[in-house]
């Protein structure tokens, strides 16, 4: 079969590689979609430390499965057959450790991932491990929604995770740094789940936020390559700040001017993480004392969250099908990098070519 493996920094070779098999306590499935994200293009460039060379990346996947270990419904009391559509989690807990047992999956502190520890989902098939099925980590896909818009979970989930920590009420004032396809995503769950109130989406790329602008219609826009954020969300609020500021974006500036620029008692969600060489950042603490506010981390997602994620595309409480707006053959996954790297669409998704 057709694979995209990672040897090293910028050595990513789609080739020819023996179909894998399947054990008795492993789900195997054809691909169908496997989306793209920064961290694709991150391990690209950078590789990843818990990721041992060769091995096939993709971590966004949605597929069918051709099939299903002999021991597989057994054990894991589940009942999955031949042609099932399913999503799969990306983040795998171990379901052992003192996080887990709290229900804090998503912070799991041996956690693995597909895409790094595992072959993942930029080739014509993968092999759902046994790790993934312990903790309930394949996921039905809802009838009335596509592959494209199941592989878009994954990031979906890690949002939900974040959102879920803020505590948005009904009518909160939100501001989102990051014009990427997580940056539209917050902005249609704090909507569409949390009935947030004005909705402002900051970035420094003027195309790509008008780009998802155009998407998903935030209140406002500010360009904080032409303007003083702080001083426009400022003005926005009548002088009192966000209630709640998302940074889904890798930069350190970000991060200070949500803490300047948040109301008495804001929630902040530090979304994206930073550069390892530069992981920083000058914190006003009389701001955080004075004005009461609250800095969450948020990283990855619980199997529960993919889960979540499926059920609100379903009932179109959060649409993501306008937000994958290319789609890209197999053969040109190595364009889908350079697609996203340079922000020229909101969410890229690889279909793997389907020879049978």
């Amino acid at each position: 079969m057709k694979a995209l493996r990672f040897y090293a920094p910028e050595d990513v070779r789609l080739e020819d590689v023996p179909e894998p098999g399947c054990a008795p306590d492993e789900v195997k499935i054809k691909v169908r979609n496997c989306s793209t994200c920064g961290t694709d293009v991150k391990i690209f460039y950078n590789g990843h430390q818990n990721l041992t060379p060769p091995r096939i990346t993709g971590h966004e996947v949605a597929g069918e499965i051709v099939e299903v270990g002999a021991d597989v419904n057994a054990t894991y009391r589940s009942n999955w057959q031949v042609g099932d559509r399913v999503q799969v989690i990306a983040a795998v807990p171990c379901g052992d450790c003192h996080e887990c047992r709290k229900g804090w999956m998503a912070v799991c502190q041996n956690q693995t991932s597909v895409g790094y520890q595992y072959d993942g989902g930029f080739a014509e098939y993968m092999i759902v491990p046994r790790q993934v099925l312990k903790v309930d980590g394949l996921n039905r896909i809802p009838d009335n929604v596509g592959f494209d818009e199941a592989s878009a979970a994954e990031p979906f989930a890690c949002a939900i995770n974040a959102q879920e920590l803020l505590g948005i009420e009904e009518g909160d004032t939100v501001v989102v740094f990051g014009a990427g396809p997580i940056g539209c995503m917050h902005i249609r769950i704090a909507r569409g789940v949390h009935k947030a109130g004005p909705v402002y989406l900051v970035d420094v790329n003027a195309e790509r936020l008008q780009m998802s602008a155009d998407a998903v219609q935030p209140d406002e826009i500010i360009n904080g390559a032409e303007v003083d954020v702080i001083e426009r969300v400022m003005e926005l609020t009548g002088g009192r700040g966000a209630d709640v500021v998302i940074t889904a974006t890798a930069a350190n500036v970000a991060q200070e001017q949500a803490i300047s620029m948040a109301a008495r008692n804001g929630r902040i969600s530090f979304f994206g993480g930073l550069p390892k060489t530069d992981p920083t950042i000058t914190c006003d603490s009389n701001l955080v004392h004075y004005r009461q506010l609250h800095i969450h981390g948020a990283n990855g997602s619980a199997p529960e969250h993919n889960k979540r994620a499926l059920e609100y595309i379903s009932t179109g409480q959060v649409p993501v099908k306008d937000l994958i707006t290319r789609h890209i053959p197999l053969e040109d996954v190595l364009d889908a990098f350079q697609i996203v790297k340079k922000g020229e669409a909101i969410k890229v998704t690889v279909e793997p070519s389907h020879a049978s």
